[in-house]
């Protein structure tokens, strides 16, 4: 069966088809080193009669790809996971422009895991899985287009990197493209800049350029002949200057005088009702390419006055940023609060500090992970004036709250000076465009309102396209799209980031792909942007609160010696039990050691970390304790120096004078202060109270 094998960044690649899910009217095996992926496409040879393209992406990982098995009651996969709902975005977003407008079969592109080295992610296997997918198949498709994540490891940028690449690695961006341009970026970065940044981007096109090849070469071999696309059933001549005639000067007039997204909105839909009304009974079944027609004008007319004059429909230049808003500490009761609001898009974030426990934990293909950061994000109906179910969250939820967890991730202390777990929960009040890079705004002024000492506030910002045509060819970038502005542009492009550098950055394309250069400039303009937020957040609160909030409990954590874990546990945990119930402090310990401690107050975590450090403490040569008499012999007494430790004070290191019996001096409760005097060999402690007295007594 036809098949190509070749190799790329240090890894063996096969590229297959027709061995595998044949019925599928595209199949492709992809592998790369022992991980391994399908993706099938399909389609449903029926016209739908809808407004939008009925694509569905789905990409599965399974548990026995990486020989696990699923963890549960059940015992086998269940709904996707959130990685899997993300990569599933991930796959769909370079591949959607790329259909024809007028192609509106149902079809449904599947990517499954069937081997992972828990070594490299697959995802990058699923995205060029289905574009080969897609070009082997009879599905119209302006592909291939191919993918690969960058990162950058001391100043060398790599393809493809492993799991512990990109950990030690300051970025790791998945590009995918076509041949000359950039249609996606999915990413984060440790402050990197604009430049930098760039580069990456353009070290990974040579990659997908040969990747992109390598599909041209199999589906020469094994391609399907492409179904013809349908017919755009068109307006008649005459329908068409009737209603240009009539709407067209009615929209310019109309879409200048509305600045707010209900007002242009309702606008519109009043300009297409009145449309369809005097449609005559002979025209009847033009009415959804009149309302097509109607809704073209709006967006041309938009368009040609910012390109003619410079303005968009809310009146600002292409650089300008919306009002910006900012309250902080309003709500009384939780961690850490704060309200953004940019325009009509407004974002409350809250802050919830956790213990350990509170930790996420998460089967992935690569092992079990746990995080102590995270950011969820809601999108309530009402944020639009809509009325729908709310049956939890979303594709889009889950991607907008992971691309603004990923933003702020970075500036969060790390575990070891900060122990606590941190959930953000941003919900969308107002929404009109960019609510993923309020949340971010919104995030980090929380972060600084609960008093979580972050490093510094992180500002986000989107920017749209509108591209030039042959009566005015320049290229427009807009800064702070609003919703129209998104739906009716090219591009969205979301940059998170600080004056210095950027944290996460997000781009699709409605077109196919845009020029580096361009990209460019769009960077370069969002960090002007940034800046400008920044500088508006701080003025509401520059730094984190010097105290946590009254009602976030205390956390401390200490490390212990490995081998003092079961000392610190007890028999049956009857002695970390203990502790808790003395103290009323919840305490959790690691493996490695570290024992993190919680209580509702500052006084219960004091006392229950002092009992921790006494029972697990060393004692060293030259100290001083305060003791107690544990137990007499002949020969001495047993002093305990702190809990569960106790020293040998020998008959004739009790006084400068001669004791003849432990007793004369010393009884069995007695406090007594005693100094290290010896460590033996065999790890037992002499201690002496001698030497703390004066020789003449």
């Amino acid at each position: 069966m036809p098949q190509l094998e070749f190799d790329f960044y240090s890894r063996k690649m096969i590229f297959e088809t027709g061995t595998y899910a044949k019925q599928a009217d595209g199949s492709a095996w992809i592998q790369y080193g022992d991980s391994v992926v399908l993706v099938t496409a399909c389609f449903e040879e029926k016209e739908h009669d809808l407004d939008f393209f009925p694509l569905t992406v789905d990409y599965r990982e399974r548990s026995y790809a990486s020989g696990r098995i699923p963890g549960g009651f059940f015992k086998r996969e269940g709904r996707p996971r959130d990685k899997e709902i993300l990569t599933s975005r991930l796959i769909d977003r370079p591949i959607r422009p790329l259909f024809p407008d007028n192609y509106k079969y149902e079809t449904q592109i599947m990517a499954t895991v069937l081997s992972a080295d828990r070594e490299f992610d697959p995802d990058i296997l699923a995205i060029n899985g289905a574009s080969l997918a897609l070009c082997l198949s009879r599905i119209p498709f302006s592909g291939p287009i191919a993918a690969v994540r960058v990162s950058r490891i001391k100043d060398q940028f790599i393809i493809n990197p492993s799991f512990s690449e990109i950990e030690q690695g300051d970025l790791s961006i998945v590009v995918a493209g076509n041949k000359s341009r950039i249609t996606t970026l999915e990413g984060v970065a440790l402050e990197l800049n604009e430049q930098d940044t760039l580069k990456a981007i353009s070290f990974a096109q040579k990659a997908i350029l040969e990747l992109i090849e390598k599909q041209e070469e199999l589906v020469k071999i094994a391609g399907k002949e492409k179904i013809p696309v349908p017919d755009l059933v068109e307006l008649p001549g005459q329908l068409e200057q009737e209603l240009f005639t009539k709407y067209s000067q009615m929209i310019t007039d109309t879409s200048e005088q509305t600045k707010t997204k209900q007002q242009r909105s309702q606008a519109m839909q009043l300009i297409v009702d009145q449309a369809c009304e005097q449609l005559t009974e002979d025209q009847q079944e033009f009415e959804p390419q009149v309302k097509q027609f109607i809704k073209n004008l709006w967006k041309k007319s938009w368009h040609q006055r910012l390109q003619q004059q410079g303005l968009r429909p809310d009146d600002r230049d292409p650089q300008q940023v919306r009002d910006i808003a900012i309250e902080v500490g309003m709500l009384p009761r939780v961690h850490g609060s704060a309200v953004f609001t940019r325009g009509q898009t407004q974002c409350l974030a809250t802050i919830t500090l956790g213990t350990p426990a509170d930790e996420q934990r998460m089967e992935e293909i690569e092992g079990d992970l746990s995080k102590s950061f995270m950011l969820h994000y809601n999108f309530p109906p009402f944020s639009v004036n809509d009325v729908s179910p709310n049956r939890g969250p979303g594709r889009r939820e889950i991607g907008h709250g992971y691309l603004a967890e990923r933003a702020l991730a970075n500036v969060v202390p790390p575990e070891d000076t900060f122990p606590y777990t941190v959930r953000i929960v941003t919900d969308i009040l107002e929404s009109n465009g960019s609510s993923s890079m309020a949340s971010v705004c919104a995030g980090s002024l929380a972060l600084m309102d609960a008093g979580v000492p972050i490093k510094q506030h992180v500002s986000g910002i989107a920017l749209g396209l509108v591209s030039g045509n042959k009566d005015f060819p320049e290229d427009i970038i807009l800064t702070d799209i609003a919703g129209e502005e998104d739906f009716e542009g090219d591009m969205d492009l979301k940059i998170a980031g600080t004056d210095k550098g950027i944290y996460a950055v997000q781009m699709d394309t409605k077109i196919q792909g845009i020029t580096p250069e361009l990209l460019e400039k769009a960077f370069q303009q969002g960090l002007k942007a940034r800046i400008e937020i920044l500088n508006k957040m701080k003025q509401a609160i520059a730094q984190p609160r010097p105290q946590l909030s009254e009602t976030a409990p205390r956390l401390h954590s200490i490390q212990i010696p490995p081998e003092k874990i079961g000392l610190l546990i007890g028999p049956s945990g009857k002695t970390v039990r203990g502790i808790q119930d003395k103290t009323g402090a919840d305490i959790s310990i690691n493996d490695d050691g570290k024992v993190v401690v919680s209580a509702e107050n500052e006084k219960q975590a004091q006392q229950a970390l002092d009992i921790i450090e006494n029972l697990v403490r060393e004692a060293k040569v030259g100290e001083i304790y305060d003791g107690k008499v544990a137990r007499i012999t002949n020969f001495g007494a047993f002093v305990e120096i702190f809990q569960g430790k106790e020293g040998l004070l020998h008959i004739s290191e009790i006084d400068w004078n001669r004791t003849n019996k432990v007793e004369d001096v010393l009884k069995v409760g007695d406090e007594v202060k005693v100094k290290c005097i010896e460590i033996d060999k065999m790890g037992r402690i002499n201690l002496s109270r001698k030497v703390l007295l004066p020789k003449d007594k």
